[in-house]
């Protein structure tokens, strides 16, 4: 890895709780890089989640079905953390798939290393609380939008949360994460400005 994505890496671990350099040192480490193609899944639903992951280059979702219906949660892409968070921490099956939207290099964390950094290093336990908080803070902000917001809103407080998404990410995905279909997202795109 080039000293500008190590950076990279050190500012995104840093934002959640600042690491003493020893400590981040240990949790660098221990990352594993892996390449893989374009639709690999990750995770399957019904598999426990096994690794926490940190991205690197690509795209991926993680996905809900609903019968024959699939709707996008979430969306990772560089240098962001994903995973599907609940099973890995709770070390239970998934509800969810994760998977690549595109060919992605991503750095994973298994499970059982993370737990004996914690144990070994307490202040990354401190890390991972307010990596915890910051996933619940962003879901119960999703959840208020979805709740409340019209489709309209939803496109807007997208793109003024991550306007990069729309040169990263097929726009069929985007409509399946605001909820609705192709031809609505298409008129929105050309009618909504931000």
């Amino acid at each position: 890895m080039t000293d500008e994505v190590m950076e990279h890496i050190r500012r995104q671990i840093n934002a959640l709780y600042p690491l003493e350099n020893g400590v981040l040192n240990a949790l660098m480490s221990s990352w594993e890089t892996i390449e893989v193609k374009r639709k690999t899944v990750l995770t399957r639903e019904g598999e426990c989640e096994g690794y926490l992951y940190l991205v690197l280059e690509g795209v991926q979702h993680a996905v809900c079905m609903y019968g024959n219906k699939e709707a996008t949660l979430v969306f990772t892409y560089p240098y962001s953390f994903s995973g599907v968070l609940d099973s890995f921490l709770m070390q239970r099956p998934s509800a969810y798939r994760l998977e690549t939207l595109t060919s992605s290099r991503l750095l994973r964390l298994p499970y059982r290393r993370l737990m004996e950094l914690v144990r070994e290093y307490p202040p990354l336990e401190t890390w991972l609380w307010n990596a915890l908080a910051g996933v619940l803070a962003g879901a119960l902000q999703r959840q208020a939008e979805l709740l409340t917001f019209n489709a309209a809103e939803k496109f807007t407080a997208l793109l003024q949360r991550s306007p990069q998404v729309l040169n990263l990410i097929p726009h069929k995905y985007l409509a399946s994460y605001i909820g609705v279909d192709a031809a609505t997202f298409s008129r929105m795109l050309g009618s909504i400005r931000v």
